[in-house]
């Protein structure tokens, strides 16, 4: 069989595993916060004093809408909203400190958005130095953030570096003028090149471009340019997403039609394309969607096996317990998740009652954590092991028949006790996690829940 014809068999709605179970999947029930305080708890007291914890904080504005985005955004131009955000976000962390009860070792901040870059670099620093005080620094803690390379200025760069900031993550998406139009992203190559070389000179050590192939209006040829473009800069990583077409969840797609989105076998070319450039340029595969050189820490934590995947994507910390600060943020005690509120309104009002704004959750089963154990290592390692001398639990037999049917396709390999994914595997990644999705096989949806594979 054909890449192609392997392509279009399994071109499938597949979650993108940042977590297991997947978020649809979670209790529907509203999860009981002395359960979820409990959780948090225990696995601080297992992993603060050796591991530290993480943070994740979700800065969701956003000055105009990106109606590609999947993320949970408030678009607005009134910069008023800044200091009232921070506030609460500092606020809802003393509530997590309260249930620590001792001082959180932090090693790893996250910014993410909407547009972190959307605050001043003032009410940037106001926001770290809340989080870190009273907390102690992790030895090999790395703080990192998104921005918009149209609103990062010098200031930015400066504070968050002197704040310990060492990785950024610039939104690139395509520079393709057709496509930055309809997906109205506009923003320069000079822009680009310009917030690049200055982190550089400033001292940043690791730089991430977000590209994303499958984009409306996108051709082979434009893409092409774009990452030769990109080859000028050569950003230490490279996170190649596919476009994720949901307007029935994010309305805001649907400003282009279905028309304008490449064809599965289109779309299957500007992957094989993006691959192909990036490994002639020295770039390393990493895991799902990641590319990285050989100097930078995500490179090397594939080669060493510490590769870590969570609801921030691939990391080289492994943390057990990351706590999501802000609107929609999502928390992750290893034994539970949790996720706040998604509307700014809602947020303030549960913060100001003192109470944790969380709204959904799931707390992990015997063999949820199993399976997710299984899926994490395929994600991040490719090939997952088990015990033969003891009893296989039916869900994993069961998610190993499965995977027998890719097996015949030469996506997996499976040999005695483990599950191996081969090269051509790797391209359908999100395909043989499914196969050990317990949750999933027992209820499918009626509904599309997740994008499209490949």
């Amino acid at each position: 069989m054909t890449t192609q014809q392997l392509v279009n068999k399994y071109h499938v709605a597949a979650p993108r595993y940042t977590s297991y179970p997947t978020v649809p999947y979670w209790d529907t029930a509203a999860p009981d916060i002395n359960e979820w305080k409990k959780s948090v708890k225990f696995s601080f007291n297992q992993s603060n004093a050796s591991n530290g914890i993480s943070l994740y904080v979700h800065l969701p504005f956003c000055e105009s809408l990106c109606t590609y985005c999947g993320c949970n955004t408030r678009i607005t131009k009134n910069h008023q909203v800044e200091d009232p955000y921070i506030q609460a976000v500092l606020k809802e962390w003393n509530l997590y400190r309260e249930i620590f009860g001792e001082k959180p070792l932090i090693r790893e901040i996250h910014l993410g958005g909407g547009t972190p870059t959307f605050f001043d670099a003032a009410n940037l620093n106001v926001l770290i130095n809340g989080l870190m005080e009273g907390s102690e620094l992790h030895s090999d803690a790395e703080f990192s953030f998104e921005a918009h390379p149209n609103n990062t200025t010098e200031e930015h760069l400066i504070t968050l570096y002197d704040l310990g900031f060492r990785r950024l993550s610039l939104g690139i998406q395509d520079f393709d003028p057709k496509v930055q139009k309809i997906i109205n992203r506009m923003q320069s190559f000079e822009q680009v090149d310009k917030v690049t070389s200055l982190a550089r000179e400033i001292g940043y050590t690791s730089i991430n471009f977000d590209l994303i192939y499958g984009l409306p209006l996108q051709t082979y040829l434009g893409l092409g340019d774009t990452i030769l473009q990109v080859e000028k800069l050569m950003p230490d990583r490279i996170a190649f997403y596919s476009y994720a077409h949901v307007p029935w969840i994010k309305p805001g797609q649907r400003s282009f039609t279905e028309d304008d989105l490449p064809s599965v076998t289109e779309k299957q070319k500007l992957y094989e394309l993006g691959r192909q450039m990036f490994i002639s340029m020295g770039y390393e595969e990493i895991g799902m969607d990641h590319f990285a050189l050989r100097t930078d820490s995500l490179c090397k934590a594939e080669r060493s096996g510490i590769l870590h995947r969570n609801f921030m994507g691939y990391t080289h910390q492994n943390t057990q317990l990351m706590i999501g600060l802000g609107v929609s943020s999502i928390s992750d005690s290893w034994f539970a998740f949790a996720q706040n509120v998604k509307k700014v309104e809602d947020y303030y009002d549960l913060i100001n009652k003192g109470q944790l704004p969380v709204f959904k959750g799931h707390h992990l089963t015997e063999e949820d954590l199993m399976i997710r154990r299984h899926i994490l290592n395929l994600m991040c390692k490719g090939r997952t092991d088990w015990d033969t001398s003891l009893s296989i639990n039916d869900a994993l037999k069961a998610g190993l028949e499965r995977a027998k049917l890719l097996e015949q396709d030469g996506l997996v390999k499976i040999v005695e006790n483990s599950l191996v994914v081969t090269r051509l595997g790797k391209r359908f990644l999100r395909n043989i996690c499914m196969t050990l999705d317990a949750r999933l096989w027992a209820e499918q949806p009626e509904t599309q829940l997740f994008s499209m594979a490949g």
